[in-house]
């Protein structure tokens, strides 16, 4: 069968623009583009004497240090989604599923009904750098004030964890305790000390502090702030950015301590509707309203669905969670056009009692996949899965859509247990194969395969899953270890590609990953020692599905026109292709990103796009990094992302092509955090507003090859209400051309450079 190639950008190319140039001095701002490639300049010329000098010594040792260096399961990757259905979203008309499975527990809220019920609504408000910045929690707090509540909700707020709160009496240097009555805040500890909001201990105690002071029979907790899912949990803490996250551990210990339970436990925050976090949370709650994507960054809207739960606080939990669910998918779709929204309600009862033994006998199916050396058809499955917060590298997929695309009987049952659980589920239209139910699955960061596997015995998740992702991670960090043969630019920009070291002989295949695993001392892979899967069958599979980089050549036609011919048992080991372009500027190279902009002849041969045009904002040249496409049909959405400065801030611009905006438009911007402060994902920002500035940022490099550090690119750009997205014209300087393929394993590798 042949393989299906990529959707190509098309391009909308204008005169104008100025050309690239970067100015100013440099912005110490790290790698913008996430693709620092220093010290991988020559990795092609060494690989080619370790090959021709036999099986193993010094030169191999050189090779696998500095794969070391660039960091194993680290490498930029991509998804390139191919959906099989059309998604998972409810509209607003449809009803939420009330059912529950047979065998499921008792809920543990009693509902008096008539009216009866007292509700306390605990809200978890770590105002962090979304609060002091872009005033995101003031925001919310102005929504909660709006909210007609009646005499039977209280909402009890508790502040910390930011620099400079924008509301009036709210304060930055000790945290506080807040009721919302009769439309005003109302402080009810002034003073709580300076405290951590990471600390389990922080969240159990305020907990304990409004089941002692507001008792009720429904409990309601939020946790608002950054999210970051299965791996690193929730929270981060502007004033105490060393403490780290809470992980999943840390929230169970909390609400362990704390004694109470809840209704429902919902996280106003980015990724937290995972199947760890239900695994999680089912002794502690009833419900689970939570985000498999990012969320915008207007987050929940409060008002509606408060006002509507005053009027009857003996609603059912999942018409509560489909109320907050319409009104933030609502919000959003008008106020966020283009950026990916997600929200659901999870029934934990249901969820613990039909999930963990499909979950456990569908990871059984994959492992046996992956012993049986079907590898491929595990990554082509993962790859093609709709996956959440992909710039981020968190490595959080669907599991239904995942389940579906692996296509065995397990996966079919997992599916169907999975939406059964998903009481509510809408997303906004820029999103498919979202289900509700997201988990983590490697592919572009294998170093968090060792946490999770903490994170799942911390939590009393079933075995069998840790050993599936531990397989996958085993087979893939081999297949990127034996084939690192071109896995920079540079040495295309350089001239120095060798072809010659991915290898389908085993002994070298098995020199290199030995090298590799006896200099990885104090790294996370741990998952190499996986046993399940022996090394010698991995180097097997490798050396009989591995990625020849000979191939990647371009020939010429009497026209002097470019292409490049793969044999089709290549094409089936490619995930995704990009164009990379690198300017000279006279003093080194600038990198211009990455851009899905290729063609096809009626052969298959790849057509480079050799025109001296890049991607341009209102006519000024910006590096542009293409991060994922979905399909449906004839419908599509292309995203990427543009570094940036958004008045002063450190920013990356959502850029966005589907079909109603062939052209594209920019969707709203996400925080970029420099310095590594946190691992957990911001939301992101609504909107530009109309007198932003904005100041394009690029990576520079020297004629060395080394990584100089990130500078202004072009101009500097005033938002308006017409803001334009095209190719324009890069200038007089020299261009080198590359193309960037990705295979099974995560891998890259470039092209040989065509200079024009």
């Amino acid at each position: 069968m042949e393989q299906k190639r990529p959707r190509s950008r098309e391009k909308n190319v204008t005169s104008g623009g100025n050309g690239v140039h970067k100015r100013g001095s440099g912005l110490s701002t790290g790698s913008v583009g996430g693709q620092d490639y220093s010290g991988k300049k020559s990795s092609g010329s060494v690989a080619k004497r370790a090959v021709a000098g036999g099986s193993g010594g010094a030169l191999l040792i050189v090779l696998i240090l500095m794969l070391l260096k660039g960091g194993a399961g680290g490498l930029l990757g991509g998804n390139s989604d191919k959906p099989d259905t059309s998604g998972y979203s409810a509209s607003s008309e449809t009803k939420a599923d009330t059912s529950v499975a047979k065998g499921s527990r008792e809920k543990r809220t009693k509902i008096l009904g008539k009216n009866k019920d007292k509700i306390t609504i605990m809200v978890y408000m770590c105002g962090t750098d979304l609060e002091s910045k872009y005033k995101m929690a003031s925001s919310d707090i102005e929504e909660m004030k709006s909210a007609s509540l009646g005499k039977n909700i209280d909402i009890i707020i508790y502040t910390g964890g930011c620099s400079e709160w924008q509301s009036n009496g709210i304060s930055s240097s000790v945290n506080q305790i807040y009721q919302i009555k009769d439309g005003k805040l109302v402080s009810l500890v002034s003073d709580d000390g300076a405290k951590s909001m990471t600390n389990p201990k922080t969240l159990s105690d305020f907990i304990k502090y409004c089941n002692t002071n507001f008792p009720a029979n429904r409990n309601e907790l939020i946790l608002w702030d950054h999210g970051g899912g299965s791996v690193s949990g929730y929270g981060y803490d502007e004033k105490y950015k060393s403490n780290g996250s809470m992980n999943l551990g840390g929230i169970s210990q909390a609400l362990k301590d704390s004694g109470v339970t809840f209704d429902f436990i919902g996280f106003d925050a980015c990724l937290m509707a995972t199947a760890e976090t239900a695994f999680m949370l089912d002794p502690y709650a009833d419900y689970l309203i939570a985000s498999e994507e990012t969320e915008p960054g207007i987050g929940w809207y409060y008002t509606d669905w408060l006002n509507k739960l005053g009027k009857n606080t003996s609603m059912s939990t999942v018409d509560i969670g489909k109320n907050i669910v319409d009104d933030f998918v609502t919000r959003c779709n008008q106020k966020c056009k283009g950026q990916k929204t997600t929200l659901s309600i999870i029934d934990l009862a249901e969820f613990s009692n039909t999930v963990p033994e499909k979950l456990s006998s569908f990871s059984k199916s994959v492992s046996n996949k992956i012993v049986n050396q079907e590898y491929k058809q595990v990554s082509d499955a993962r790859y093609n899965t709709r996956e959440f917060a992909q710039s981020s590298k968190i490595d959080q997929i669907d599991l239904v859509n995942f389940a579906e695309n692996v296509g065995t009987p397990e996966g079919k049952e997992l599916s169907s247990a999975l939406k059964s659980a998903v009481k509510y589920n809408r997303t906004s239209s820029s999103i498919t194969n979202a289900y509700g139910v997201s988990i983590y699955f490697p592919y572009q960061r294998t170093s968090y395969v060792d946490p999770a596997c903490s994170v799942y015995s911390n939590i009393g998740m079933d075995s069998e899953y840790s050993n599936c992702i531990r397989q996958f991670a085993k087979i893939e960090t081999s297949g990127q270890v034996a084939n690192n043969s071109n896995s920079s630019p540079l040495s295309s920009l350089f001239g120095m590609i060798s072809n010659t070291v991915s290898s389908s002989n085993i002994d070298i295949i098995g020199g290199l990953i030995n090298t590799f695993i006896g200099g990885s001392s104090g790294r996370n892979i741990d998952y190499m020692n996986d046993t399940s899967v022996s090394q010698e069958s991995a180097n097997e599979y490798i050396s009989q599905n591995f990625f020849d980089t000979s191939n990647l050549v371009w020939e010429q036609k009497d026209d002097g026109s470019y292409f490049m011919s793969l044999p089709e048992s290549q094409w089936e080991l490619v995930h995704k292709i990009d164009l990379n372009m690198f300017y000279d500027d006279g003093s080194g190279y600038i990198d211009l990103g990455l851009d899905n902009i290729y063609d096809f002849d009626s052969d298959g041969s790849l057509i480079p796009d050799t025109e001296r045009n890049w991607l341009a904002i209102n006519n000024q040249p910006v590096a542009y990094y293409h991060t994922d496409t979905t399909e449906n049909g004839d419908d599509y959405t292309i995203t990427g992302y543009v570094p940036a400065m958004l008045n002063g801030e450190r920013v990356n611009l959502i850029i966005v092509f589907d079909n109603e905006n062939p052209d594209g438009y920019i969707a709203g911007a996400s925080t970029d955090y420099v310095n590594g402060e946190t691992d957990t994902v911001p939301k992101s920002l609504t909107e530009l507003n109309t007198g932003d500035k904005l100041d394009f940022i690029c990576d520079f490099y020297s004629y060395d090859g080394e990584y100089q550090d990130s500078y202004y690119l072009s101009e500097p750009v005033t938002v308006t209400d017409n803001m334009t997205i095209s190719n324009v014209d890069v200038g007089d300087g020299e261009v080198k051309l590359m193309y960037r393929f990705t295979d099974i394993y995560n891998q890259v590798y470039w092209s040989e450079a065509i200079i024009k």
